[in-house]
């Protein structure tokens, strides 16, 4: 089962369409096999994509199980909600979070994909594998970007009761309400090395800096023009409605995607631009970024209470 909703499946890995022929499949297989390999052109990545591919539908059981929406010798893996969990006692004091995260994606997402269903038609399970398989990119990634927000917030919680974090918040400006466009930032996060607007992000491909920003290195579906810049924007526009001033726009990637743990890009009107690994952002919030501001103890008391009167949730 790929990790993300907008993954390739085997069938895209080895070029073929899913109604192909078991033969047709194995004339393909060997076919990738030859072209992916490092020594005749290829690459390592694809090589082991392809192999991976053969191993999820190379014999008609395992085909069968992957059509179905499963993938023998792998942990049953599932894009739905993860129920709630019983409240532990804490070690130590928590970080006091508000919103709903990855709340207005999934809406995005179930509405989309009634309507790409049908109207009326029955939607027993919207997070069924092959039926999140089957749906438009764009369907796909409402429901990456759901998975990636939940997964930014449940690392942020570990940062401690000096943080505080709201999450969907409302940075619609006068242009994109003039269109009837929402716009938000998934997680703005408030603590002793500054305010941060973080976006969480999973285009299932590698992402460089280039020309001042972040650029896919392959197909990328809902790719923003210049992701950072437009976080920035966001965050000047959010910081306008609320009186405060951000000091990090941070665009959150998956591990692989990015080459390496956290890429200061540059600054844009005052505001410092980073891509961080999944797995580090919470050590980038502790440490904070190199010559961006921090708050002292009473800018932080009066920065919190601006944020907790004014902010709005999408």
């Amino acid at each position: 089962m790929p990790d993300s909703p907008l993954s390739s499946s085997p069938y895209d890995v080895l070029g073929v369409p899913s109604s192909a022929t078991q033969e047709e499949l194995r004339k393909a297989y060997r076919r990738m096999l030859r072209e992916a390999h490092p020594d005749t052109g290829g690459t390592e990545a694809l090589f082991i994509a392809v192999q991976h591919a053969w191993t999820v539908v190379g014999t008609p059981e395992a085909r069968a199980a992957y059509d179905r929406g499963n993938v023998a010798h792998e942990t049953p893996h599932t894009w739905a909600p993860q129920p709630p969990r019983a409240p532990k006692q804490p070690s130590r004091p928590q970080t006091r979070t508000y919103g709903h995260p990855g709340g207005y994606s999934r809406e995005r997402y179930l509405s989309m994909m009634r309507e790409w269903v049908g109207l009326g038609e029955p939607l027993r399970d919207p997070y069924d594998p092959a039926l999140v398989r089957s749906a438009p990119h764009e369907i796909r990634h409402a429901l990456a970007d759901a998975v990636a927000e939940e997964t930014t917030a449940r690392a942020l919680t570990t940062l401690g009761i000096g943080y505080t974090v709201w999450h969907d918040v409302d940075a619609t400006g006068r242009t994109a309400a003039a269109a009837g466009r929402t716009e938000k930032v998934d997680h703005v996060v408030l603590g002793p090395t500054g305010l941060f607007a973080v976006q969480s992000e999973d285009w299932a491909t590698p992402v460089s800096v280039r020309r001042g920003d972040l650029v896919p290195r392959g197909e990328a579906s809902g790719f923003e023009r210049q992701p950072l810049h437009e976080l920035a924007g966001r965050a000047r526009t959010l910081g306008r409605a609320t009186g405060v001033r951000f000091t990090v726009a941070a665009v959150v990637l998956p591990d692989d995607d990015l080459e390496q743990p956290i890429i200061v890009v540059g600054r844009s009107r005052g505001v410092t631009l980073v891509a961080v690994q999944s797995s580090v952002l919470p050590h980038l919030l502790r440490t904070g970024v190199a010559d961006s501001p921090r708050p002292d103890g009473t800018t932080l008391f009066e920065v919190r209470t601006r944020l907790q009167q004014s902010i709005r949730f999408v």
